[in-house]
């Protein structure tokens, strides 16, 4: 599927406030409803949208410190990579993995008590 203007358009609305309802943006877009809510199904179905998020705000949740943490592994072939990503995702206090390039292989966002 390829993206024409106005699924850029929808997808850039949707970024910046995902709880707008379908007319409010299909007026934002100068569409009319149905078909923009015909795209966004369709961009959802294509794997264009894979989910929708709320952002806390982690300082009102007391959650802690936030750091980020770069980690090497010592061997990159597959079973020690996804090792990696199973044994890291056991961990609460992780909120993100990222694989980067660089010194390290990956950056974490973790949150919590650290003292």
């Amino acid at each position: 599927m390829k993206l024409d203007e106005i699924d850029l358009k929808i997808l850039k609305k949707l970024q910046e406030n995902a709880k707008i309802t379908n007319l409010q943006l299909s007026k934002d877009i100068a569409l009319s409803p149905a078909p923009t809510l015909e795209r966004v199904k369709k961009l959802e179905s294509k794997g264009f949208i894979e989910s929708y998020h709320a952002l806390v705000n982690e300082s009102k949740l007391d959650l802690g410190l936030c750091a980020f943490m770069q980690i090497s592994l010592i061997r990159q072939r597959d079973n020690a990579i996804n090792n990696f990503i199973e044994q890291i995702g056991k961990i609460d206090e992780v909120m993100e993995c990222y694989n980067v390039t660089g010194q390290a292989d990956y950056l974490l966002k973790i949150i919590g008590d650290f003292y």
